[in-house]
């Protein structure tokens, strides 16, 4: 009897330290996820105020009881913001829809091709790795000026349509899938596109997934070279968009509907990673697996 007590004993102190130290974790975790949220709830909060409240406050209030739409109306009706969405969209479309066949088929010649030269154009393609992108953004900009591609979405769309880092990701990822499927698929007679597109793709969608998801966020905040290369409105992203709003003085006199515009920039990638959540986890736990 005084074993099984003992026992007893110990094993309600084992759960009571387990109790504490899970309250203890999941206590810095809800304050760690306040601080991170805390930003965009301010901001959410501020577009929801009216301006002459929002000015009217000497002292900033964490809510407010008279919510109202009327800044994002103004921000869609002062500036357009729609065109900067449409441009926006146009361009994180074909942009990535264009990177994605360029990588794919770059890690797949380096993962399951053999040809002269393999070993040396990898590293080499690899070594571009280490060179600044000031460099490359002036490399770019003096090619798409002398091709007289400025103020156009050929000139905003080419210099983003490769990337050494995907395809290396992408190759690595392929290279992890047995070769005895591959030299099967011969056997069958399948073809190395076909073996591309019924073997390796799916099997690997959740990777190809996450750089979907990846390019699709670089595109949409991207500012420097969407600034650099066009200084026609006409063809300003959401990015460029909002300073040119910051600029030109209504954001700086209209903060409540300066905030508006930002949540509505940044609700279609929220609403991006809550659909392909999932899918960008496995992605990840697979390369943690396997990696």
């Amino acid at each position: 009897m005084r074993n099984s007590d003992n026992y007893g004993e110990i094993t309600r102190r084992a759960k009571v330290k387990h109790g504490i130290w899970t309250g203890v974790k999941y206590f810095f975790l809800a304050l760690w996820a306040i601080i991170v949220l805390f930003p965009f709830y301010w901001m959410v909060l501020t577009s929801l105020k009216d301006y002459g409240a929002y000015n009217s406050e000497y002292i900033p209030k964490f809510f407010t009881l008279y919510p109202t739409l009327a800044n994002y109306a103004e921000a869609f009706t002062a500036v357009p913001l729609a065109r900067y969405f449409m441009n926006t969209l146009l361009f994180t479309v074909v942009t990535t829809a264009l990177m994605l066949i360029v990588i794919t088929l770059a890690a797949f010649a380096f993962a399951r091709l053999e040809f002269r030269g393999k070993r040396i154009a990898f590293t080499l393609l690899l070594s571009l790795m280490m060179i600044p992108n000031e460099l490359v953004i002036i490399t770019n900009f003096v090619t798409i000026t002398d091709w007289g591609l400025r103020n156009t979405f050929t000139g905003l769309i080419l210099p983003s349509v490769t990337s050494v880092f995907y395809i290396y990701l992408l190759k690595e990822n392929f290279a992890q899938v047995p070769d005895e499927l591959y030299y099967a698929s011969k056997v069958d007679g399948a073809s190395d596109m076909a073996y591309l597109t019924r073997v390796l793709i799916p099997i690997c969608s959740p990777t190809l997934v996450t750089v979907i998801i990846l390019k699709v966020i670089e595109c949409w905040n991207s500012y420097v070279w969407p600034r650099l290369i066009t200084d026609d409105s006409s063809y300003f992203l959401v990015s460029g968009g909002i300073q040119a709003i910051r600029e030109g003085g209504f954001g700086r006199d209209n903060i409540p509907a300066m905030m508006a515009a930002v949540v509505a920039i940044s609700v279609p990638l929220i609403a991006l990673f809550l659909i392909f959540r999932k899918k960008i986890m496995e992605g990840v736990s697979r390369g943690g697996l396997k990696g």
